[in-house]
């Protein structure tokens, strides 16, 4: 059915079926987050092997071309997405977060999905609503959840100022020459213009009304209010959301559409969350208004927790304060969170930079593992990496040994953990622009390791399938998913304990009613580590054995370690160089 209204959607239609259920903890999933026109485009091709890496940049031309090609479209699309769902599942994720996928602007190349010209339709490069539902009936057979990526704070560049340009914010209004046409030409009305169907002006036709955009220029300094609420992302033009006090916030006639349309897309697709797009340059109360709306609608069909993801830049102080006022359920984007964890990972850090971001704090309030168990996603490599600056780097682009300590990191500790398609396969995309940090999985012309041609969905890689035997282990441990967290001090004589350093063993505890699981890794890349390790001294006896269940050696699972009275109590274990070890 084609849709140019609001108006026009019948809810109550499409809600007369059953629906996918709400996981009944979101901190027991394993998000993946994905690009979709760089994941996967359907067409059969070789796996990579070695003498593929650096077959695109041979000669000057080569690398030109290669670089040209991932600033554009690059074919990825639902089909590819659906037919890699035995992948992702393999690998242990539970559920999968897709780039935006709705209608773009047809005369520009914003292939990352951000800047939309339809928000009732499908980009035909991704492929047709239908496809959509049927990726989401599938997801949900292999056990996999799907949260689409949302935008609501921005359209595309869908019209252009008098003059066409793109003027910076200086607090008032500029002059609009008009909606752009079907070549991106300003030459529409800037007003209803129902002749502008289907690729010119902004659609649902609700958002042609007068008043919808701010129309102020785009943001310089993205931190200095009103500015970072009012202006416009480069080319993408910011949709005024409403006005007032969050209490007593009046929503505009843009952001009923915009709820109403996004109501729709869970009906329609039977979706299970949204990662909710800038939430730092919306009015607290839009935000709210379109989580209270989001929420009741989902909870109206079956859907009790309905996750709403908040990508919400900046500290964790800031991302607590924003979550209790709008309503929204996890934060995503914590540059600390993010930095942190890669730091400790790497051995720049002392571990305590990292482990300290969960304790109970002012900032927090409460008891430290029931905020941060599911209000935080985490993680390291993503697609735009804004608190890098400039030059933007994959963690294996410098530091591939130790991805598995990182994964594990991640997928052990405090949180929703989320992994970043292609870190599995220790992509190493690296430079001075985001394209580098999106190389296109399945090869096409801007494939990943400077290739073009090949694919790289080898389960056969050695960091998939220890990241496989971690995120299994995760499922089966309830204290891996919602346990409280301990940083243990350690010791290499078993009499002096100290809390861990930067280089070496690190080893922390979860907890969960009386069962503890000890994880500990080795950021050494040359030497393995043995140490004695504190545990709790009330739920072990001397004497008693802890196993391990997991390590990057092989060999010492199912081996034991019998508990002595050191340091209250306390283990020893042995840590491979680069390695993991879990123990329960």
């Amino acid at each position: 059915m084609e849709l140019r209204r609001v108006a026009d959607i019948d809810l109550s239609t499409l809600t007369q079926r059953e629906f996918h259920p709400s996981p009944a903890a979101w901190e027991d999933e394993v998000l993946y987050f994905l690009l979709v026109d760089r994941f996967d485009d359907g067409l059969e091709r070789p796996l990579i092997t070695a003498e593929d890496r650096g077959n695109a940049v041979g000669s000057a031309a080569d690398a030109d071309r290669w670089r040209d090609a991932g600033a554009t479209w690059c074919g990825g699309n639902l089909g590819g997405i659906r037919r890699r769902l035995g992948y992702l599942a393999r690998l242990g994720v539970t559920a999968v977060w897709i780039s935006p996928i709705l209608k773009q602007v047809p005369s520009q190349d914003t292939y990352h999905g951000y800047g939309t010209q339809n928000f009732l339709d499908v980009d035909p490069h991704f492929g047709t609503a239908r496809q959509l539902r049927e990726l989401v009936a599938e997801a949900h057979e292999h056990g996999i959840r799907v949260v689409l990526d949302v935008v609501f704070n921005h359209a595309g560049d869908v019209f252009g100022y008098e003059p066409d340009n793109r003027p910076v914010w200086m607090g008032s209004a500029y002059d609009v020459r008009g909606f752009r046409d079907a070549d991106g030409k300003p030459t529409l009305p800037f007003a209803s213009c129902p002749e502008a169907w289907p690729d010119g002006a902004v659609w649902p036709e609700e958002l042609q009304r007068p008043g919808t955009f701010s129309a102020k220029g785009r943001i310089v300094n993205w931190d200095r209010y009103p500015e970072y609420l009012e202006g416009d992302f480069a080319g993408l033009k910011d949709i005024n959301l409403g006005r007032g006090p969050i209490d007593r916030y009046q929503p505009s006639p843009a952001l009923q559409a915009l709820t109403r349309a996004y109501q729709y897309w869970i009906a329609f697709a039977d979706l299970d969350g949204f990662r909710v797009d800038t939430v730092k340059h919306m009015d607290p109360g839009a935000a709210r208004y379109f989580a209270s709306a989001i929420h009741e609608f989902a909870q109206s069909i079956g859907k009790e927790r309905f996750y709403l993801i908040a990508e919400i830049t900046g500290d964790r102080a800031f991302a607590y304060r924003t979550l209790e006022e709008i309503g929204m359920d996890a934060a995503l984007g914590l540059a600390d969170v993010q930095d942190r964890l890669e730091r400790v990972a790497t051995g720049e850090a002392d571990p305590r930079e990292y482990f300290d971001l969960f304790r109970n704090s002012l900032q927090v309030g409460r008891e430290s593992h029931t905020w941060f168990r599911d209000k935080v996603v985490t993680g390291y490599d993503d697609h735009d990496q804004v608190r890098k600056g400039p030059w933007k780097a994959r963690f294996a682009s410098d530091h591939g040994a130790l991805t598995t300590v990182a994964l594990a990191l991640n997928a052990t500790t405090l949180g929703i953990p989320c992994v970043y398609y292609g870190s599995e396969q220790l992509f190493d995309g690296a430079g001075g622009d985001d394209r580098y940090l999106r190389e296109a999985m399945f090869g096409g012309e801007f494939g990943p390791f400077r290739s073009r041609g090949v694919h790289a969905f080898d389960e056969s890689h050695p960091v998939y399938q220890e990241l496989a035997k971690i995120l299994d282990l995760r499922k089966r441990t309830q204290a891996l998913r919602r346990g409280r967290q301990y940083l243990r001090p350690r010791s290499t004589d078993g009499v002096r304990f100290e809390p861990p350093t930067q280089r070496g063993l690190i080893p922390w505890s979860r907890i969960f009613a009386d069962h503890e699981v000890l994880i500990a890794v080795n950021t050494d890349q040359q030497a393995a580590h043995t140490a004695w390790v504190t545990v709790d001294d009330g739920l072990h006896a001397a004497g008693d054995t802890l196993t391990c269940r997991y390590s990057t050696d092989h060999s010492l699972e199912g081996s034991f370690t019998r508990v002595e009275r050191r340091n209250g109590k306390a283990v020893e274990i042995t840590v491979p160089p680069a390695g993991v070890v879990i123990y329960e």
